[in-house]
């Protein structure tokens, strides 16, 4: 629903228009005509074990120096006695005040690497009210923007051992959009956070949208969780078959590991509970190792060495 009459526009360089758009708690300032665009969105909260899913986010906007183009206004969407503002000192004198709200940023395609589609990414925190009306103002958003698909990443605590590569769970919109990217079938019935009821409402708007899902080991729940961080860009890469920029984060997700390793050894209860959960993983991932899997592992390993350097190493 616009509050005002539509856009209003000022010339751009390069002969381009550029709009500024009012929503009702939305607004966008300076876009111009977008390509293609897909939105990559995480939220903090019960969405977010770990950090691992808004570290994501907030990764790639570091990496593709994303532009900030919109907020959310917080005022119906969040208790600040719940979720408070944020205030900033600097020697005795106040800086800023930062109120909690959901941030929308662009990166151009020229930014990205085997990409020839605009991004943007949505890092917010899970509203503490109003859900459907917080949802309704995104899905308009990326209805007015064009989004041709929306990626929603999320992680959760889980029986996962830290030895093992860390399970992303992929959820569709629709069996079309599943057997196009290639998702095998998973059932879920319980609770959801702001990530599900997104998901939902973007495809009951026709806007394709597909979920991942990272499963943090409960016993190392604390943040940072590099290793889901990288499993959740991997799944990325996977749905928009491109690479993504990952910098140091698998240096971090090794050390990370070898830090995880480390407290285990000092706790023979806890090492004894790993390697239980070790056993159990490979007893349930064995049998699923047919010909078809290793195949697409193949591929992903093929495609991920383009995004790699002359010695090897990531970008």
């Amino acid at each position: 629903m616009h509050v005002g009459l539509g856009p209003s526009g000022s010339g751009a360089a390069g002969g381009q228009q550029a709009y500024s758009w009012r929503w009702l708690q939305i607004e966008f300032d300076g876009i111009s005509a977008l390509t293609a665009p897909v939105v990559i969105a995480a939220f903090e909260g019960w969405n977010d074990a770990g950090e691992a899913a808004s570290a994501a986010v907030t990764h790639l906007g570091v990496v593709w120096d994303a532009t900030a183009i919109g907020e959310i206004d917080p005022e119906d969407y969040y208790d600040f006695q719940v979720t408070r503002p944020v205030l900033e000192v600097t020697d005795g004198q106040t800086r800023r005040l930062s109120w909690p709200t959901t941030r929308l940023a662009r990166v151009r395609p020229e930014g990205l690497d085997g990409l020839s589609k605009d991004i943007i990414l949505v890092h917010g925190i899970e509203p503490n009210m109003r859900w459907r009306g917080f949802c309704s103002e995104l899905v308009e958003a990326f209805t007015e923007l064009g989004a041709e698909l929306v990626i929603l990443v999320g992680a959760l605590l889980a029986d996962s051992p830290h030895t093992r590569p860390v399970p992303v769970t992929v959820a569709a919109s629709d069996d079309k959009l599943a057997a196009a990217l290639q998702i095998e079938p998973v059932d879920y019935q319980g609770p959801t956070g702001i990530v599900g009821v997104l998901q939902d409402a973007c495809t009951s708007a026709g806007i394709a949208a597909v979920s991942l899902w990272a499963a943090v080991p409960h016993y190392v729940a604390q943040a940072p969780s590099p290793k889901a961080t990288l499993s959740l860009l991997r799944g990325v890469e996977d749905i928009l078959d491109a690479p993504m920029p990952l910098g140091d984060l698998p240096d971090e997700a090794r050390a990370w590991e070898r830090g995880v390793d480390e407290l285990a050894e000092q706790d023979s209860e806890v090492a004894d509970y790993v390697r239980a959960l070790e056993e159990a993983k490979d007893a349930t991932d064995l049998p699923e190792a047919s010909g078809d899997a290793i195949a697409r592992e193949f591929e992903r390993y093929l495609r991920r060495r383009g995004d790699r350097g002359e010695h090897g190493g990531p970008r």
